[in-house]
């Protein structure tokens, strides 16, 4: 596989509006080789009986179940409350609408 050449960095460099130094060009184009390389490498590994996958391992869900249990009453959560409303904490109007 032939190797990008400076003048391919300089060109995408132009694409992507970036201004490149000479031996910017240079060290670019090693490491967008090295990239091609990287996922070249991947593409020979994948097969066609192996399923596209988002994430190596298999996930699942670690929620609990929803259970009722015991907890405060709104009168209890609302007794330290400097002000209250509707069994809401009433807090100052900030945005100026009604």
């Amino acid at each position: 596989m032939p190797g990008i050449t400076r003048e391919e960095v300089a060109h995408l460099a132009r694409l992507a509006r970036l201004e490149l130094k000479a031996e910017e060009l240079d060290h670019f184009a090693g490491q967008l080789d090295d990239i091609i390389g990287a996922v070249a490498r991947v593409s020979e590994v994948a097969d066609q009986d192996v399923p596209p996958t988002s994430h190596p391992l298999p996930l699942t869900n670690v929620m609990r179940p929803d259970e009722v249990r015991p907890s405060l009453t709104p009168d209890q959560a609302l007794s330290g409350a400097p002000a209250q409303e509707q069994q809401r904490f009433k807090v100052p109007q900030i945005l100026g609408e009604d």
